[in-house]
C-alpha cells in the first residue's frame, strides 16, 4: 500500500482527479438546477437526458475498442483539451454580455456528459495497466475516497456559488481546473504496454471480443450487470432528484448542492472501509451487501422529510459507492488489460440502454405529476437485481478463482 503512495503516476493521477473534479462537479450541479428552474425546464431536462444516454449508447463500445488499441493518456489529455476550449467559449461569450438561454444549458449538460463518458473509462483501464494486482483494492479504494471528497468540495462550493455567482464565473472556474488536471496528467509518466499473453491474438483485434469473452462467462456476466444496478440508479436519480427537490420538498438550490456533499461522505466512507472489509469477506459478498443497503434506502428516502431525506443520500453513496468499490477490483483481477476497454464498454452500454428506457419512462411519469412512482419503479427493480441476481449469481462467480480469467 505504501509503495503505491510513494508512485508518482499515482500522485499525478490523484492531482488531476483532484483538479477536474472539483471544476466539473460544480458546473455540472449548477446547469441541471438552472435547467430544471426554469421554463419548462423539468420536461426539457428529461428529454435532454435521454437524448444524452442514446449518444453515449451507440459511442461507449467504440470508445471501449479506442481505450484498448490508444494511448490512454492521450485519450484523457484530448478529451480535456477540447471540453476546456468549448468551456472557455461559454464562459467569454458570458463576460462579453450574452445573457445565457435554455440551448446554453443544454448544450453544457452535453459537454459535460460527453467528457464523462470518455473520461471514466479511460481512467479506470489506465489504472489496471499502471498499476499491480495487489495494489487493485486499495487502489479503487483510495480513486473513490479521492472522487467523494472532490465531490463533497464541490457540492459545498456550489451550495454558496449557486446563489452568489452568475453562470460564467462557475464556467470560468472549471476551465482553470480542467487546465491544471491536463498540467497533472501531461507530468504522469507512461509508456503504452504491449498486450500481454492473457488474451489470443484475436480478441486482441476483435471489435467482438467483449462478447466473446462474456459468453465463456455467463455468470461473470449477470452477476458484473446486475452489480450497476446501483450506479445506473443513481444517474436516474440525477434527472428524479431535482425535480423532486423543487417541485415535491420546494427547497432551494443550497439544499441540491448539500446533498451532494451527503452523498460524498457516504462515499467516503465506503471507499475507506470496503478494501479492507473485501480481504475478510470477499469482493462478491461485499457487491451484494452494499446492493441491498442501497436498495433499502431508494425504497423509503421519498416517505422522509428533508432531514431522513438526506441521512438516506449517505447510505445511497455508501451502497453505490461501496458497490463500485468492491465491482471495479472484482474486474480488474478477472478482465485481462488487453480487452478491459472492450469488456466494460459492453457493461456500459448494456446498462446505458436500460436507462434510455427508464428515462423515457420517467420523463412521461414526470409530466404527468407522477415522480414518487418513477421511485417505486426504480425501487422494485433494485430489489429484483439484489435479491435475485446478485445473491445467486456471486456464488457461482466466486468459484471461478482468483485468477484473470483467460479467453
Amino acid at each position: 500500500m505504501n509503495s503505491l503512495y510513494k508512485d508518482s503516476r499515482f500522485q499525478y493521477i490523484i492531482l488531476a482527479n483532484v483538479a477536474s473534479a472539483i471544476g466539473s462537479g460544480i458546473t455540472m450541479i449548477a446547469i441541471p438546477w438552472l435547467l430544471v428552474t426554469s421554463d419548462n425546464g423539468n420536461e426539457v431536462f428529461g428529454y435532454v437526458a435521454i437524448c444524452m444516454t442514446i449518444i453515449n449508447f451507440i459511442l461507449t463500445p467504440y470508445l471501449g475498442y479506442l481505450i484498448d488499441k490508444i494511448s490512454r493518456k492521450r485519450m484523457l489529455v484530448s478529451s480535456k483539451v477540447v471540453s476546456l476550449l468549448a468551456l472557455a467559449l461559454f464562459s467569454g461569450a458570458g463576460f462579453l454580455g450574452v445573457d445565457y438561454e435554455l440551448w446554453h444549458y443544454i448544450v453544457i449538460f452535453m459537454i459535460g456528459s460527453l467528457y464523462y463518458t470518455i473520461f471514466y473509462p479511460t481512467m479506470f483501464a489506465l489504472n489496471q495497466e499502471l498499476f499491480s494486482k495487489d495494489q487493485f483494492k486499495v487502489l479503487n479504494g483510495t480513486m473513490e475516497v479521492q472522487g467523494q471528497l472532490s465531490s463533497m468540495l464541490a457540492g459545498a462550493i456550489a451550495s454558496v456559488l449557486l446563489l452568489k455567482w452568475d453562470l460564467h464565473y462557475i464556467l470560468l472556474l472549471d476551465v482553470c481546473t480542467y487546465a491544471l488536471a491536463i498540467y497533472f496528467f501531461v507530468k504522469i509518466p507512461y509508456v503504452r504496454k504491449r498486450a500481454g499473453g492473457g488474451v489470443s491474438e484475436g480478441s486482441k483485434r476483435s471489435a467482438f471480443a467483449a462478447i466473446d469473452f462474456m459468453k465463456r462467462e455467463p455468470a461473470m456476466f449477470l452477476f458484473l450487470m446486475a452489480s450497476t444496478l446501483p450506479f445506473i440508479g443513481v444517474m436516474l436519480t440525477n434527472y428524479l432528484f431535482p425535480v423532486y427537490l423543487a417541485d415535491v420538498l420546494k427547497v432551494e438550490g443550497d439544499i441540491y448542492g448539500i446533498q451532494g456533499m451527503v452523498y460524498g461522505l457516504g462515499a467516503v466512507l465506503a471507499g475507506i472501509f470496503v478494501p479492507v472489509a473485501a480481504r475478510k469477506f470477499g469482493d462478491e459478498k461485499l457487491v451484494a451487501a452494499t446492493m441491498v443497503l442501497f436498495t433499502v434506502a431508494i425504497s423509503v428516502m421519498v416517505y422522509l422529510p428533508v432531514g431522513g431525506y438526506l441521512f438516506m443520500m449517505l447510505l445511497i453513496a455508501l451502497g453505490n459507492g461501496g458497490a463500485r468499490v468492491a465491482r471495479n477490483a472484482f474486474m480488474m483481477e478477472r478482465i485481462p488489460n488487453e480487452i478491459i476497454g472492450r469488456v466494460d464498454g459492453l457493461l456500459r452500454a448494456v446498462g446505458l440502454l436500460l436507462r434510455i428506457v427508464l428515462l423515457g419512462m420517467f420523463t412521461g411519469l414526470v409530466s404527468m405529476g407522477q415522480i414518487l412512482m418513477c421511485f417505486t419503479i426504480l425501487a422494485g427493480i433494485l430489489v429484483v437485481a439484489s435479491s435475485f441476481v446478485v445473491v445467486f449469481s456471486r456464488k457461482s462467480v466466486g468459484m471461478a478463482g482468483r485468477e484473470v480469467v483467460k479467453v
